[in-house]
């Protein structure tokens, strides 16, 4: 089941040092239940930080032991291996193994889906970067805002001029003269930066120059786009088409905001980030492929599954370790935890290429959510739909308490309504909690009383009727 919540994990605690165990216990704070996948992916990352640990002779033939996770939608596959990214600080991509087709069909190709996970990464280590040089960035900024607002004074062209008029004391005088406005100057620079500094000149027009960028419109005829072939169009044109500077007015805090982003691009070394994101993508990428069932079965040899089996050898060189061409650079897929997820009602882990069930070592049953797992996922999480739903409505002060026999009542009606209908886990209840406090939330602003207590008359008056009705369930809930 999904389960968002705040925060990460704890920083006291380093990745390297957490156990399967503490793992497991961390993701027990997102995730509702299925204690087997947990533990599979908590083992799968602890193997990671022990080939980490390795001399680099062995850790090379050291593979990653990817896994099947089998369990209908919502019950917590996609959360399970996001999370795990989350904590690792690893590079994660979810991709729809439906999307892809074989080389010759319409559809992405599957090398895609590693120059998506290279983009994800570049942008993980550029913001890292950004963060280690903010402070430098937002005092440079600071004194170009600074020179805007107050231009530094010229210097004296005829400081040291000779005038017969004036005596032996002339230079000494126009030094103290200069040296006077330089202490003006500075005065003044100081009280502005202090007005900058607590906001108060945020709303001043100033005149920033800026580079247009203007790049000319080309289309490339083909069935792979620009980005299947990893060619970035902006660099390979920008020396080309620098465009023109011009001058033009914004507020203080427009012009931070664009001097910033100038700032941080000056001061990153792309060809460091780029570097840093394939190793990253190559030690501790994470794809997650949903919906391989759908491109589980053999070839039939006609019909809209062609390519069905083509799809699973394209993607059999990906997971087995192969060397994808990106923008920017190569990138090997050796070590790259592949999580494969799906419903699997139709067909079975074992309607899979042979090839490729060989790379998928590992398979995860995960369990279908009880009446129990309901209530929990109710009330557990920080940000939990019932929690959720207060917070919104106390925006418009209205006060909203849920008493235990109501989250009962909605607990039961969200499994039966799973049970009649199509079971889509936990999402039901985002449907069910939508159709109960659609009253509510379309009176808000007018609500009298302010304070609303849900009780279980209340829900039952609510759903009752829609959920008898399997029809209506089936189109509303």
């Amino acid at each position: 089941m999904v389960i968002y919540l705040e925060g990460e994990v704890d920083e006291e605690i380093r990745l390297d040092e957490m156990t399967p165990r503490q793992i497991v216990a961390e993701l027990d704070k997102h995730v509702v239940g299925q204690r087997n996948a947990k533990r599979a992916v908590a083992i799968a990352l602890r193997n990671r930080i022990r080939r980490q640990k390795l001399p680099p002779e062995m850790a090379v033939d050291v593979m990653p032991k990817n896994m099947i996770m089998i369990g209908s939608t919502g019950v917590g596959k996609t959360e399970i291996a996001r999370r795990l990214a989350r904590m690792s600080n690893s590079p994660f991509l979810k991709v729809e193994a439906s999307k892809f087709t074989e080389v010759g069909y319409v559809g992405r190709d599957v090398e895609s889906m590693i120059r998506d996970l290279t983009e994800i990464a570049v942008d993980m280590i550029r913001q890292e970067k950004i963060d280690e040089v903010a402070e430098k960035a937002e005092l440079n900024v600071e004194e170009q805002i600074l020179d805007l607002l107050l231009p530094p004074p010229r210097a004296s062209s005829n400081l040291y001029e000779f005038d017969p008029s004036a005596g032996d004391q002339q230079p000494s005088q126009l030094e103290t003269k200069e040296s006077t406005r330089d202490e003006q100057f500075q005065r003044t620079r100081e009280k502005l930066r202090a007005q900058l500094r607590d906001g108060k000149l945020d709303n001043r027009l100033v005149e920033v120059e800026i580079r247009e960028r203007n790049f000319p419109v080309i289309e490339l005829a083909g069935p792979q786009g620009v980005e299947e072939m990893g060619i970035n169009m902006k660099d390979m044109l920008g020396s080309m088409f620098q465009g023109r500077t011009k001058n033009r007015k914004m507020t203080v805090d427009e012009a931070i905001e664009h001097l910033m982003a100038e700032e941080e691009e000056r001061l990153i070394d792309m060809d460091q980030v780029a570097r840093a994101a394939i190793e990253r993508v190559e030690q501790s990428g994470i794809i997650f492929l949903d919906e391989i069932d759908k491109i589980a079965g053999r070839e039939s040899g006609h019909g809209p599954d062609v390519s069905r089996e083509g799809v699973q050898r394209d993607i059999l060189p990906i997971v087995e370790g192969t060397t994808v061409n990106s923008r920017y650079g190569m990138v090997r897929t050796d070590h790259i935890l592949f999580i494969a997820a799906g419903a699997f009602h139709v067909s079975k882990p074992a309607d899979l290429i042979p090839e490729l069930q060989g790379r998928f070592p590992i398979r995860v049953e995960l369990e279908s959510l009880t009446v129990d797992d309901f209530k929990r996922i109710l009330t557990e999480p920080k940000n939990a739909l019932i929690k959720q739903y207060q917070a919104m409505m106390a925006t418009e002060e209205v006060n909203i308490d849920f008493t235990e026999d109501a989250i009962d009542s909605i607990a039961n009606f969200a499994a039966r309504v799973n049970e009649n209908t199509e079971n889509i886990g936990a999402r039901r209840l985002q449907t069910i909690m939508e159709k109960l406090l659609e009253e509510i939330s379309f009176e808000g602003p007018d609500l009298e009383p302010k304070d609303q207590r849900i009780d279980a008359a209340y829900v039952d008056s609510m759903l009752a009727e829609t959920v008898k009705d399997q029809d209506l369930s089936r189109y509303i809930l």
